[in-house]
C-alpha cells in the first residue's frame, strides 16, 4: 500500500512538472516576456539561504556536541594523538567554510544576468600554483607531523616494557603473558595450532613454558606497555580508544604498538563519575558475521595489582600437561619446574611420552 501510495506522489509531481514546462514553452512560442531573470534572483537568494542555514546548523551542531567527541585521555601518548587529530580537524574546518562559502557565493554574485557577458580564460598560472602549492605545504606538514609520531609509537620498546601477545580470531579475542620467573614470551609457531595449542606455542623453546592465557586485558598503571598483536584468519584491528591505540592483525604478520598507561580503571571511574566503567577493546574490521562479538575486557591495574594477578595466574602448560610430550626430553623437568607443575605428577615412560598420575 505504502508504495502505491509513494508511486502515485511521484506521479503527481511528475506531470505538475511536466504541465509547469509546457507552459513554459507555450509562452516562448508566443513571444510573451521571458522571466527567468526572476526565476534566477529566487534561486540564487535561495542559495544564499541554504549557505547560512547549512553554516549556522553545522556549527550549532558541533558546539552542542562538543564533548562527545573523544573519550578521556588514558595514555602516555594520547595528548600528542589529540593534538595531531585537532590540528587536521581545524585544516578541513577552515577549507570546508572557505570552499562553502565560495562556491554559494559565486552561484549569487554571478547569476545570469542578460545585460552582463561571462569572461572565460583558458588558464590562470597564478591560481593553479596557489591552489596547488599551498595544500601540498600543508599536507607535507601534516604528515611529517603523523609520521614522527607514528615512528615513535612504533619503535622498539624499552627492555623494562610490559610485553603481551593479544591474538584476533573469528569472533574472539585471546592474551598471551609471559611468565613471572623469565617475563619474556616463548617462541610460536602457527603449524603447531590445533584446538588446544591455539597460540601455536613452540614448547622447544624453554621460554613457552610459563606463559599462560587470559580472556580479558590486564595492563599497568605507568608502565610501558608493547601489545605484539597477531591474526589467526582474516584481519581484524585492535582499537584501544581511551589510549589512542589502533592497529590492524594481519594474518602472517606480527604488528606491534607500545604505550604507556596514565589511568587505572579506578582513576577513570573516579573521574567519569561512573562506578561501573570499564575499559574495552573492539576490532575496527569487518572480519564476518560474528564481527559485533570480540569485544575484549580491558582492566588497568596499580603496579601492585598487577603482579598480584600475574602471579595468581597458571601457565598454559599446567593447564595442558598432555603437551609434555612435546617437550624435549632434557628440558621436561625444567619444564614441569617453570610451568609449576609437580615432578611426580607424571612419569617419563619413552622418548617424548608423558603419562600423567
Amino acid at each position: 500500500m505504502n508504495m502505491i501510495i509513494g508511486l502515485g506522489v511521484v506521479l503527481v509531481i511528475g506531470i505538475l512538472i511536466m504541465i509547469f514546462r509546457i507552459g513554459n514553452l507555450v509562452d516562448v512560442v508566443k513571444g510573451k516576456k521571458d522571466e527567468s531573470d526572476n526565476w534566477n534572483n529566487i534561486n540564487a537568494i535561495l542559495f544564499m539561504v541554504f549557505m547560512v542555514g547549512g553554516l549556522g546548523l553545522f556549527l550549532w551542531y558541533s558546539v552542542k556536541h562538543w564533548g562527545t567527541y573523544e573519550p578521556p585521555i588514558a595514555s602516555a601518548h594520547g595528548k600528542i594523538t589529540d593534538d595531531l587529530f585537532w590540528i587536521t580537524m581545524w585544516v578541513c574546518i577552515v577549507a570546508f567554510v572557505i570552499i562553502f562559502f565560495v562556491m554559494f557565493w559565486f552561484t549569487y554574485t554571478y547569476r545570469y544576468d542578460k545585460n552582463r557577458k561571462a569572461v572565460f580564460f583558458a588558464d590562470n598560472h597564478f591560481l593553479e600554483i596557489t591552489w596547488t602549492v599551498i595544500p601540498a605545504i600543508v599536507l607535507a606538514l601534516l604528515i611529517f607531523k603523523g609520521l614522527r609520531v607514528w615512528n615513535d609509537i612504533t619503535s622498539p620498546a624499552s627492555k623494562e616494557a610490559v610485553v603481551i601477545e593479544v591474538i584476533g580470531q573469528q569472533f574472539a579475542w585471546t592474551a598471551r603473558y609471559p611468565g613471572v620467573k623469565d617475563k619474556e614470551l616463548g617462541h610460536h609457531n602457527y603449524r603447531l595450532i590445533d584446538a588446544s595449542n591455539e597460540f601455536g606455542l613452540d614448547l622447544t623453546d624453554k621460554n613457552s613454558f610459563d606463559d599462560f592465557k587470559s580472556l580479558t586485558l590486564h595492563i599497568p598503571k605507568g608502565k610501558e606497555v608493547l601489545l605484539k598483536i597477531r591474526a589467526k584468519d582474516v584481519i581484524h584491528s585492535v582499537f584501544l580508544p581511551h589510549f589512542r591505540l589502533k592497529m590492524d592483525a594481519v594474518p602472517g604478520v606480527e604488528t606491534h604498538f607500545k604505550f604507556t598507561p596514565t589511568k587505572s580503571t579506578q582513576d577513570m571511574r573516579d573521574e567519569t563519575g561512573n562506578p561501573n566503567f570499564n575499559y574495552e577493546m573492539a576490532c575496527t574490521e569487518v572480519c564476518g558475521k560474528g564481527h559485533f562479538s570480540m569485544r575484549f575486557p580491558v582492566v588497568v591495574d596499580e603496579p601492585e595489582e598487577y603482579e598480584k594477578w600475574m602471579a595468581s595466574q597458571e601457565s598454559w602448560l599446567k593447564q595442558n600437561p598432555d603437551y609434555l610430550k612435546y617437550v624435549p626430553d632434557n628440558l621436561k623437568e625444567a619444564a614441569m619446574i617453570k610451568a609449576g607443575l609437580p615432578l611426580n605428577s607424571v612419569t617419563i615412560l619413552t622418548p617424548n611420552s608423558v603419562t600423567l598420575k
